[in-house]
């Protein structure tokens, strides 16, 4: 993360001698995810809070390089998906991630005061999956392998720091010529199925216990918890689907603020109009 506010730092020293066509943003909203926890790709269930600040340089009156950081927390839960109810895991964990891309209005905030837009880039995200054993302590998941990677048919552990491709629409309204307020449904692809730390199979029992530990047998299946007679599933049998990478997304608002709060040498029609005698 010091990787991150340093490189956030030096963008803000850069433009600061552009900085008549400089915006610093701030985003409100929420996070949450789609994966094997939770199955819909886009819902409010389960979201949570989310916030971001950035920088925004226009090129043209409709074209923006962005840059900025987002924080936030996804999270999954078996008991409130019927279908997967016997599974019982659960999972939550901070996303938080560096972006940068281009944004392009369609509609030049210049001429009009609202404008459909359009967005995508690049990201880097950390995450990193937890989940509460029967005592209420916080347990990480990743390092135990709870699909046996480390050992098993070749399964390494995944990397808590990777890469994403963020897009997405929204609606933004110039107030004036250096303010803007915006609403965006912000997508992440992701190349990992492991935002919640499932993916695949579960592996031989005997095995992941021998290598793993007993931990990693208790957080890989939590049906006996439920004390419905339910053991520890054969090995190979489905634990996750890992035909699909997980997802997460970004929702809410934004705000801009010119830098260099000057007419920027054009007038929006939202300016109030000077009276004449």
């Amino acid at each position: 993360m010091k990787q991150i506010f340093f490189c956030l730092l030096l963008l803000l020293s850069v433009v600061f001698t552009r900085a008549q066509r400089m915006l610093v943003t701030t985003f409100a909203g929420i996070s949450n995810y789609q994966g094997d926890l939770q199955d819909k790709k886009f819902t409010f269930n389960q979201a949570h809070l989310a916030a971001g600040i950035g920088l925004a340089y226009e090129v043209t009156d409709q074209l923006y390089i962005m840059a900025g950081f987002k924080a936030g927390k996804i999270s999954g839960d078996d008991k409130k998906l019927s279908k997967n109810a016997s599974r019982n895991l659960n999972f939550s964990s901070p996303v938080t991630e560096f972006h940068a891309g281009l944004e392009y209005d369609l509609i030049n905030l210049k001429e009009q005061d609202l404008t459909p837009y359009l967005f995508a880039g690049l990201a880097i995200f950390h995450f990193n999956p937890s989940t509460l054993d029967t005592a209420g302590n916080k347990v990480f998941l990743q390092p135990l392998g709870t699909e046996g990677q480390g050992f098993y048919h070749g399964r390494k552990k995944y990397n808590l720091t990777q890469l994403s491709i963020p897009f997405g629409a929204g609606v933004k309204m110039a107030l004036n010529n250096n303010v803007r307020i915006s609403f965006e449904i912000g997508l992440r692809k992701t190349f990992t199925d492991y935002l919640d730390d499932v993916s695949t199979t579960y592996a031989d029992k005997n095995l992941l216990l021998l290598n793993n530990g007993q931990r990693a047998v208790d957080m890989a299946f939590r049906g006996g918890e439920l004390k419905t007679g339910l053991v520890y599933p054969g090995a190979g049998s489905i634990r996750g689907n890992a035909q699909s990478k997980d997802w997460y997304y970004f929702t809410g608002l934004t705000v801009g603020f010119r830098l260099n709060s000057g007419n920027s040498g054009r007038k929006l029609k939202t300016d109030c109009p000077v009276n004449v005698y």
